[in-house]
């Protein structure tokens, strides 16, 4: 039987940070995203909003395209980022709005 694949933590960090992958896999994604409180779409949001809020554009890549798969559309993602300039401000938008234009375009 083969092994399940490895997860996009433990391909970044696995043998470097271990104990980093297991609280990422385990608590963030084993149970904080599977919480009743919100869908996976709205957790999504929450996120890249989050991301985008904080100019965090490294991590967005990943969220942009996991926000796809829950639900989320590109004009939606756009109009989020579009509405945080505001919120957020002009340069950590204008990134973000950059990286998502890149990430979406293949997809």
């Amino acid at each position: 039987m083969s092994d399940p694949q490895p997860s996009s933590a433990q391909r970044l960090i696995g043998g470097f940070a271990p104990k980093l992958v297991e609280l990422t896999d385990g608590v963030l994604f084993g149970d904080v995203w599977k919480r009743d409180g919100l869908s996976a779409r709205d957790r999504s949001l929450v996120t890249i909003t989050a991301l985008v809020a904080g100019g965090n554009v490294e991590q967005l890549p990943f969220h942009l395209k996991l926000g796809v798969e829950n639900g989320l559309t590109r004009d939606e993602i756009v109009e989020t980022i579009t509405h945080l300039v505001f919120y957020s401000g002009w340069p950590k938008a204008m990134s973000a709005i950059t990286t998502a234009k890149e990430t979406l375009a293949s997809g």
